[in-house]
């Protein structure tokens, strides 16, 4: 009897410690992965002011250089109150008010995410998760950008208040059901299997079509076709900072420092770096000289394009994205744009919409499963045996296009019949820095 008594126990303690094995960990804070996501979330804030605003400002005429920079740095504080009064809990609240579409007020004002509560957003309990606060303000962030993108459409002729009030619009009626779509995990296009590791559906289809949308309603500025940039210096140097910003952008989107946001750390730099090369080579060889503008331009394309697909693609994979979109988003802007004859002024279709359709369908060709084999996932791609991925990723671009395009055009139309949307014409020859906002980036000290 003592012998099976004791057998009885050496059984129960093998059962309990094999139990232990095969269990699921339970859900931990990890200091080193809150750290990363802090650090991310901050450098995704500095892609829209200053890198954005830089960028941009630097290609517009220096009296509409202010008015730029006042859109882009709106964006990010019209957005923040958005964002935790309400439009967090709508976009990734896990209870809904429509299914797969939207989420509710579960979190409003961040209700009930207390510093120790986790996110329930993560790749692998693990390799541990963040605070959920943490998560939250890091999506706030690509909630920012997002429509601050669009500026760079409507440049130089759009009046400020109209752009307070369709920026509010726009990031409740479009921004926020596409990211529940895509990135909830009630949502319709993640549960499709839709690949957007980023946002290449939620934040540059989403911005470059909302572009195209304002732009086709907004008309051309009046002298549109003789417009130098003012300052390239500025555009260089908000390119790099983009470049710099983005590895927050898609590499902290592992949520953790893990190999999953090294790979993408990598893909990011990988594309970026392939299609800074190609557009002034393009250039070259089309124009007779690379330029400090096609560099930019190009650098940012490749950064755009990868952004769905930086968790999922080898480097190889990275480098052929970025030159791809390159190649088609320089056809866009030097000879589609002139055939048609839209003004989008700084190129936000013709680069992000563009390139983000590029990136995601791209997505669906390259993505490796070997990245994600010790996490327990198979996603891949056409070129590994899995075509019906790109399929998928089609039905994403869709979805994403025209939610995007026909829902601008209606809020467009909406916040018309209350406030004008553009400027007059001595406005716009005066300059929106003056007529907007009464002051001058540059004065003459006598």
């Amino acid at each position: 009897m003592k012998r099976f008594s004791s057998f009885l126990t050496a059984l129960t303690l093998a059962v309990a410690a094999l139990s232990a094995q095969t269990a699921a960990p339970t859900p931990v804070l990890s200091s080193g992965n809150t750290a990363w996501l802090l650090a991310a979330t901050a450098l995704v804030m500095f892609m829209t002011a200053p890198a954005l605003g830089l960028f941009y400002g630097g290609l517009v005429r220096k009296k509409n250089v202010l008015s730029v920079l006042m859109q882009c740095f709106a964006a990010l504080a019209i957005v923040s109150v958005i964002w935790v009064a309400f439009g967090y809990s709508l976009a990734f609240s896990d209870t809904e008010i429509i299914p797969g579409v939207l989420g509710d007020f579960k979190w409003a004002f961040f209700n009930g995410m207390t510093p120790e509560v986790l996110s329930p957003y993560y790749i692998s309990d693990a390799t541990g998760r963040v605070p959920h606060l943490v998560f939250a303000m890091f999506q706030c962030m690509f909630a920012v950008i997002t429509p601050a993108l669009i500026a760079g459409a409507f440049a130089e002729r759009m009046k400020f208040s109209f752009f307070v009030l369709f920026t509010a619009l726009w990031e409740i009626l479009i921004y926020i059901p596409l990211a529940h779509m895509v990135w909830s995990a009630n949502g319709v296009l993640f549960k499709l299997g839709v690949l957007d590791f980023a946002g290449g559906t939620v934040v540059h289809i989403n911005a470059g079509f909302a572009a195209l949308a304002v732009v086709l309603l907004l008309g051309k500025r009046s002298n549109h076709r003789t417009l130098p940039p003012h300052n390239l210096a500025y555009t260089m140097m908000g390119a790099a900072m983009l470049w710099f910003g983005w590895f927050g952008f898609n590499a902290g989107s592992s949520l953790a420092a893990d190999g999953i946001g090294a790979s993408a750390f990598v893909a990011t730099n990988s594309a970026a770096a392939a299609a800074g090369l190609v557009w002034p080579f393009l250039d070259w060889l089309i124009n007779k000289r690379p330029t400090i503008l096609g560099a930019a331009t190009g650098a940012v394309v490749g950064l755009v394009a990868v952004t769905p697909a930086a968790g999922f693609v080898n480097p190889a994979g990275a480098m052929a994205i970025g030159a791809i979109a390159t190649i088609v988003c320089f056809f866009m802007v030097t000879v589609v744009k002139e055939k048609l004859g839209y003004d989008d002024a700084l190129d936000a279709f013709g680069c992000h919409g563009i390139g983000g359709i590029v990136g995601a369908l791209l997505t669906g060709v390259f993505a490796d499963p070997r990245l994600w084999k010790a996490f327990g996932a198979t996603y891949s791609g056409a070129l590994y045996g899995n075509p019906g991925q790109l399929g998928i990723q089609a039905i994403g671009v869709l979805v994403s296009v025209c939610l995007a395009f026909f829902g601008t055009l209606i809020i467009y139309k909406l916040v018309d019949l209350v406030l004008r949307a553009r400027v007059s014409v001595h406005e716009e020859e005066v300059g929106l820095d003056i007529t907007q906002h009464n002051e001058r980036a540059y004065t003459v000290i006598d």
